[in-house]
């Protein structure tokens, strides 16, 4: 079995591709609009080719944040870099060594309040 992708559900997918491209380094990969043309989905693919699918439908804009889903988790090289360089929408966690997981960590909001989990390996 394989993860192929996580649907996040946003107010602009515009706005939401350009973060994950921009500041996350992932590339749009394709998209497609419902049959009834009420939802456009963009997907964006990270370099091990798992994707996020970024939902927009038309006069949603805004989410609750359930307790089922928690985080996106993404690697990066140095997290302290990037999360200086990373234009995020809220700081859930500054950077700080996980030991117990073998990574340095910081958590971010993307433009629609999901939380992204920037990790590091500590090896």
């Amino acid at each position: 079995m394989d993860l192929i992708h996580t649907c996040l559900n946003v107010a602009d997918a515009d706005r939401s591709v350009e973060f994950y491209t921009t500041q996350l380094g992932f590339e749009e990969s394709w998209s497609f609009v419902t049959a009834d043309g009420q939802t456009e989905n963009r997907y964006v693919a990270a370099d091990n080719g798992v994707e996020l699918q970024l939902s927009e439908t038309e006069g949603e804009t805004e989410f609750e944040q359930g307790t089922a889903w928690d985080h996106v988790a993404v690697g990066v090289e140095d997290v302290d870099e990037a999360f200086e360089r990373i234009d995020h929408h809220g700081v859930v966690k500054e950077p700080g060594d996980q030991p117990e997981a073998g990574a340095r960590t910081a958590f971010v909001e993307d433009p629609d309040g999901h939380v992204v989990e920037l990790v590091q390996s500590l090896d």
